[in-house]
């Protein structure tokens, strides 16, 4: 049946009520605590940073009034347009703001979808944390459950380094020491051959990234964020995004993530404010994606550049995945369960 008909919309209908009155439930939480609800644009010259998310096309075609043809793209984070707010002098903001990100679906993921993000100038990781695990207890039933998972919010929420996940989950090794402090590149080489001598097979040929990523797929996500919520924190630098190095080891980045009933729900960042090295960063990352073979791409953010070096105070910032965060909340195992209208995408 279509998502329209009587009969489906019905079937979604407990689910989809509960994430209305979850949206409600964290406007309030949010205000309650300083922050005010902006919104900025879904249709942008820059997408996002991040090298392996793909993004919708669109374009400028003037018929009225000024401006010239133009690449525009959907967003697929508001981050950089929040950041800009940050540096104007907004203070406490937060956006439930619909983002695409092109080829993403699965029970758990739609091309079109809901991202609640907030940005708290002055506000550190810790602090950050302390909110987030606030707001989950605020909106969420104590206990949830996701594919068999159960996880009581009532607990307090663990936090992980990611150099003490490895020890703990890929037979002791050591994640930060294949990483160069200087240059903040992971070493393939070097984990390959500490994967060798924890016991831990990886594919032949993996980078650092993808042998980094399968090793975290396969041995740390399974075993964390199930009985009690886990923040997975201070991720090794080559992995450090838009967040800036831990000041007591350079090798790792100030960045958590959220697990909760074995899903990952949120990326925070204690947000990187030097605008040299963001442009050495966004550099790399334009190339990274140039050489991924029949991708085409976007420039860097010089626009956020400007701002970024105007000043952009001190704080941290976080992307919570609100469809989830609505399956949670209302026990729905899939995400279209907490979609309105979910896209149509072609069958095979």
């Amino acid at each position: 049946m279509p998502p329209w008909h009587p009969e489906s919309l019905a079937a979604r209908l407990p689910f989809l009520r509960r994430r209305a009155r979850l949206a409600a439930e964290t406007r309030a939480f949010l205000a309650a605590r300083g922050y005010t609800e902006v919104e900025t644009p879904a249709l942008v010259p820059v997408p996002g940073m991040e090298v392996h998310l793909r993004a919708f096309r669109s374009a400028f075609r003037p018929h009225l009034g000024a401006g010239r043809p133009a690449t525009l793209w959907l967003r697929t984070s508001p981050e950089l347009a929040l950041k800009r707010l940050l540096v104007g002098g907004a203070g406490r903001v937060f956006e439930l703001a619909r983002v695409w990100r092109n080829g993403e679906l699965s029970p758990r993921h739609a091309p079109e979808f809901t991202m609640l993000e907030w940005y708290a100038p002055g506000l550190g990781l810790d602090g950050l944390m302390d909110e987030t695990e606030a707001l989950l207890r605020s909106v969420c039933p104590t206990v949830v459950a996701h594919a068999g998972v159960t996880t009581d919010l009532g607990q307090a929420f663990e936090r992980l380094t990611m150099a003490e996940a490895f020890r703990r989950h890929c037979n002791g090794l050591d994640i930060l020491a294949t990483v160069d402090a200087a240059s903040a590149e992971g070493g393939a080489a070097a984990l390959h051959e500490a994967a060798r001598a924890a016991g831990l097979a990886l594919p032949p040929g993996l980078g650092w990234e993808d042998a980094f990523f399968h090793l975290v797929l396969t041995h740390v996500e399974p075993a964390i964020g199930r009985g009690r919520a886990t923040f997975l924190t201070h991720w090794p630098a080559p992995q450090a995004a838009l967040a800036r190095r831990d000041p007591a080891d350079p090798r790792a980045a100030l960045r958590f993530e959220l697990f909760v009933a074995g899903l990952e729900i949120a990326n925070a960042f204690d947000e990187l404010t030097d605008p040299a090295e963001q442009r050495l960063r966004f550099t790399r990352d334009v190339e990274a994606r140039k050489q991924e073979a029949g991708e085409e791409g976007w420039e860097v953010d010089e626009d956020f550049l400007a701002a970024l070096a105007h000043g952009m105070p001190a704080g941290s910032g976080i992307a919570l995945g609100f469809d989830r965060l609505a399956m949670l909340a209302s026990g729905a195992q899939a995400i279209g369960q907490v979609l309105w209208l979910p896209i149509a995408i072609p069958a095979d």
